[in-house]
């Protein structure tokens, strides 16, 4: 290969993290995006409502970037969608039900009329310059899930996307196409990026269809209502649902704006089979008697807004969880939201209800959609990859699955455990990482991206650990002396007597603006740097605090 011609894969989302996956293949002039998705913010990033991939890079290089084609529907994988389509406006290649979510997404942010959006199947063979793209299907927790192939004339690239071997998944139309990843495999794999999610876990993942006999019986056994949450996405869980909910005779209600929506789309499209007349209006839940009823909402991950969270406090009007009530939480708990559902958990308990909860293992209502170590082990040695890359998955998951690449015959040393912005350059039919391209995150607040950068969030953790003071002056235009005293307000600072601190901070501003006044250094610029300077100096001796000092001058 000519440097022209160098064959580049990229990592802009989802290495060291569990979230916005975002990766690329460059050859030539052709750029082709494999996923757009996001991640929700931690405690640090306040005001923060997602998070998604930084796309300088694509920018940058936007008359080479051909197409961004998706893997599954996930929030992980979509959620940044709308935010990349804003900024540049590309195909997007996915299956039947992923664009149904897309299309939703891209609604909500009045750009679905100008976004170009080609459905694609496991059959699709897509060409973009000298890339040739082939898909398989997998199996995962939401439907029509798609690996794809990136054949180009320096060798083959497969990304998995996230998948498991289920061998009985809910919809038999969902197994996994084993012998065309054999046949792939066989075709030669020159690099192998696949999923690393489950990859500290023994074993194989559990089949989708041990659940449903837990379901039932938990069904049969329920004396009053029945509440489930679960994720909106699961399709198959609430196939489950509404088969449980059948063969007990239940009406079923659905609570919560995404539960409605997905299941709608699932529906439509013809992946979700519900009998006529099961599903209820909320209205209609207390005009029916609680042994008839089921309600399937969302809120497993302890949303505070979701429908459970609000269920389990009260505060879901005209829908109320009564004693002896069953909830059952039918979906594993994301590392770091263990805290939120411990708390509904808690509520539930309080108010009387039975609760199912806990890992899918204890409570038999929820299986992994990602594959454990004999899953990810059965994927390498039917790809038989000469490269490989671990993707999707924290530091510790990434290097777990090198290993086990290792133990499958993937050489040592032809492993790549990458940092979002590295680059893996294939010349020759060799591999090497020593470059990167700049990346990072993209934080979107209410409906902009990238308006919130470091300093904004440092001044909103500031506020939030010390508070702050506020000062108010007066000042003459024409003199530059003070027209009235000043005026301290204390905000997330201070509960108990202030008036004391505030007589301390009003003279000492009125002894600043003085005496810059006489070494005639009143600009404005200077006034505020020295009063904030002075009256942090006196607040952090008296108090040991920190808090933000805001100095507002108004000029007469």
């Amino acid at each position: 290969s000519t440097k022209e011609h160098l064959l580049s894969v990229f990592a802009l989302g989802g290495m060291n993290e569990i979230g916005k996956n975002m990766y690329a293949i460059e050859y030539a002039n052709e750029i082709v995006v494999i996923d757009c998705g996001n991640k929700f913010p931690d405690e640090s990033l306040l005001g923060i409502d997602l998070i998604v991939p930084d796309i300088a890079y694509l920018i940058e290089n936007k008359e080479k970037v051909k197409a961004l084609i998706v893997t599954h529907g996930h929030e992980d994988h979509i959620g940044g969608i709308p935010f990349l389509l804003k900024k540049l406006n590309v195909p997007v290649y996915a299956t039947r039900f992923t664009l149904g979510l897309i299309e939703l997404k891209l609604k909500e942010h009045k750009i679905l009329r100008e976004s170009e959006l080609i459905e694609i199947n496991e059959n699709s063979s897509l060409t973009f310059g000298e890339i040739r793209v082939g898909f398989f299907k997998v199996t995962h927790s939401i439907p029509d899930c798609l690996g794809m192939v990136f054949r180009t004339p320096d060798g083959n690239i497969v990304h998995t996307g996230d998948f498991k071997f289920d061998l009985t998944p809910e919809k038999n139309n969902e197994r996994p196409d084993i012998h065309k990843m054999a046949e792939i495999g066989r075709e030669g794999v020159l690099l192998l990026l696949s999923e690393s999610t489950n990859a500290e876990r023994p074993g194989l993942t559990p089949s989708e269809q041990t659940i449903s006999g837990h379901l039932d019986a938990a069904f049969m056994k329920a004396d009053r209502k029945i509440i489930i949450s679960t994720f909106a996405s699961n399709i198959s869980r609430v196939q489950q649902v509404v088969n449980a909910a059948q063969k007990t005779n239940r009406k079923l209600a659905l609570l919560g704006r995404s539960m409605v929506n997905v299941v709608a789309i699932a529906m439509e499209r013809g992946y979700l089979t519900v009998p006529d007349g099961m599903l209820i209006d909320q209205n209609e839940i207390n005009e029916l008697p609680p042994e008839k009823v089921a309600i399937l909402c969302t809120g497993s991950q302890g949303e505070p807004m979701a429908a459970l969270a609000r269920l389990s406090s009260g505060n879901f009007r005209g829908v109320e969880v009564l004693p002896e009530d069953t909830v059952i939480l039918a979906a594993g708990p994301i590392p770091g939201n263990e805290k939120n559902i411990t708390s509904i958990v808690d509520n539930l308990y309080e108010i009387g209800a039975k609760v199912i909860y806990g890992s899918g293992s204890t409570s038999g209502m929820h299986v992994s959609g990602h594959g454990y170590q004999e899953d990810l082990k059965l994927m390498l040695t039917l790809m038989k990859p000469k490269y490989f890359i671990p993707i999707h998955g924290e530091l510790r998951m990434l290097h777990h699955h090198r290993l086990l690449a290792e133990s499958v015959g993937v050489e040592r040393g032809n492993t790549f455990i990458i940092k979002n912005g590295d680059v893996v350059d294939i010349e020759d039919g060799i591999a090497r990482q020593t470059r990167s391209v700049p990346v990072g995150n993209a934080y979107v607040d209410g409906g902009d991206v990238g308006n919130v950068g470091e300093f904004v969030l440092r001044d909103r953790k500031k506020f939030a650990e010390d508070g702050m003071l506020i000062i108010v002056l007066t000042i003459s235009k024409a003199e530059g002396k003070l027209l009235s005293d000043p005026e301290t307000i204390s905000r997330g600072f201070i509960d108990s007597d202030f008036s004391e601190l505030r007589k301390n901070v009003n003279r000492l501003t009125a002894k600043t603006v003085s005496e810059l006044q006489e070494e005639n250094r009143n600009q404005w610029n200077v006034v505020k740097r020295e009063i904030r300077k002075t009256i942090q100096q006196h607040v952090f001796n008296q108090m040991k605090r920190k808090p933000m000092v805001v100095p507002i001058l108004i000029e007469i």
